[in-house]
């Protein structure tokens, strides 16, 4: 396909990416102000709330609230039409047996950032909160802001989400022959002091939250290089096998000279 063909079918695989996010949010919209979505993001604080709802400072801050909350929900609507998308585009430049990988691979991506998300929501995001919730609480009453609430939350559940991704991303570049198991045996050390580092980043700062972060990152990398041996094998054993002989000529076929 020449190159010009190549963009513009890059340009309606955007459209159909934005499309799917629009639809998306209006969907989100509706399920935030019709259904209990809201709740769902309230219960893990209302337990510091004194019985008060989120404030608020400015008259705008609940419409922009409200599509900011739609604006993630249609994100996560829209994400398998993404990349969906993106794997139409691109599905033509991949080898046959990387296809064989890489579509197992995106339908196990979303299992597993579903984990993610579910271990931040229903215990790393109550933990994170007793934890900074329980300093100074005879001189300090909480007064918790709608707008920063909602992106503490977002960013914790996202950074779950996406570091659980981790055998999905051997996955993918073990297939394409980029990084072998021996090299993820040989960065064993290195990778549980940075998954440690990383964790410290991400998570609120205390010792629980931080913990369930790092079992997780480490338990899933130990499965990434199990993964990454198994592609490897597979790709060596199709390597080997041998072409398969042509058949005999038919009786009374004449043999070229």
């Amino acid at each position: 396909m020449p190159f010009l063909d190549h963009l513009e079918e890059f340009r309606w695989r955007i459209l159909w990416s934005f499309l799917a996010v629009g639809l998306g949010t209006v969907v989100g919209f509706i399920l935030v102000q019709y259904f209990d979505v809201m709740e769902l993001l309230l219960r893990p604080v209302r337990p510091y709330l004194n019985g008060t709802d989120l404030l608020f400072f400015s008259p705008a801050t609940p419409f922009f609230f409200t599509l900011k909350l739609s604006l993630i929900i249609g994100l996560v609507l829209a994400f398998p039409i993404v990349v969906y998308q993106i794997w139409v585009f691109l599905a033509p430049a991949l080898k046959e047996d990387e296809k064989k990988v890489i579509v197992p691979s995106l339908y196990f991506g979303l299992f597993l950032f579903a984990a993610g998300v579910a271990l931040a929501y229903f215990a790393v995001l109550p933990l994170a909160l007793r934890f900074l919730m329980g300093f100074q609480q005879d001189f300090l009453e909480a007064a918790i802001e709608a707008g920063m609430y909602l992106g503490f939350v977002v960013r914790l559940l996202l950074a779950f989400g996406i570091v659980f991704e981790l055998p999905v991303v051997v996955m993918i570049l073990s297939a394409m022959g980029l990084i072998t198991p021996e090299f993820l045996k040989d960065k064993r050390r290195h990778s549980i002091v940075a998954v440690t580092i990383l964790a410290s980043m991400i998570t609120p700062g205390d010792i629980a939250s931080t913990f369930m972060m790092i079992v997780p990152m480490v338990v899933l990398y130990e499965i990434s290089i199990v993964l990454s041996r198994i592609i490897h094998r597979r790709k060596a054993e199709q390597e080997e096998e041998p072409l398969e002989p042509s058949p005999d000529p038919p009786p009374g076929a004449v043999e070229s000279s």
